[in-house]
């Protein structure tokens, strides 16, 4: 299971990303990402840059909530180059964007507001699941612990039977080893982490992002390995 971290607080991109990035790029860390929002679109570009130049594959979340601003999200993702755009829910406009949707995992659910939550049932989030998949996007970007509605582990189980061999990415509010084992366990293929590492939430007693970043891999690696 993928460990991306993303260099965000808050559902937006922190201001000083790049120095954030950083501190971590010599720790193993493969799958680096930010959000649409709080920086720039120069800063993001050289984000973006610096973290394929560190070996890690690029992510940017589209967390905008107007169509508008989704759809220039899209704009800003292709145009920098990022290798997977997360999020957004409008399969027509992603594709009129980006093209091959295999790189494109799209929310599945109703997002709303921002911090986005997650409104939809069980059986809605595993509707949009096979739609996607349908429509040959690489996967889904699924909120679960951000749900309204419905149990996080049954919407992140009934995702992996709808979704087949395509990538089960789940994002928000993974802040710690219990809740990657719970993710591991029910079919996740990778996960996100910003603000709980940002914070220090993750490993509460010890002060170095550093430590964060490692503690969170650890419990990622031995989860993988109890699952396989």
């Amino acid at each position: 299971m993928n460990f991306i971290f993303m260099l965000t607080r808050r559902d937006q991109t922190v201001e000083d990303c790049l120095d954030t990035l950083d501190l971590v790029t010599d720790l193993g860390v493969r799958h680096i990402g930010f959000k649409d929002v709080g920086a720039p679109t120069e800063v993001l570009k050289e984000l973006d840059r610096r973290i394929k130049l560190a070996g890690a594959v690029s992510y940017m979340e589209v967390v905008s909530v107007t169509p508008d601003k989704a759809r220039r999200s899209l704009e800003t993702a292709r145009d920098i180059g990022v290798d997977r755009v997360l999020g957004g829910t409008d399969i027509a406009a992603a594709r009129a964007t980006l093209g091959d949707l295999s790189r494109y995992f799209p929310f599945a659910g109703r997002p709303v507001g921002h911090p986005t939550r997650l409104d939809g049932s069980v059986a809605l989030v595993a509707q949009d699941c096979r739609a996607h998949r349908g429509a040959g996007c690489g996967g889904v970007d699924l909120l679960a612990f951000r749900a309204t509605e419905a149990d996080p582990l049954d919407l992140v189980r009934a995702a992996r039977t709808a979704l087949g061999d395509k990538l089960l990415i789940v994002a928000g509010s993974i802040d710690s080893p219990e809740r990657i084992r719970d993710i591991a366990h029910a079919g996740a293929d990778a996960f996100t982490i910003g603000s709980a590492a940002l914070d220090g939430s993750f490993s509460p007693t010890k002060g170095s992002l550093r430590s964060q970043i490692a503690d969170i891999m650890a419990a990622c690696h031995t989860e993988a390995e109890a699952v396989a």
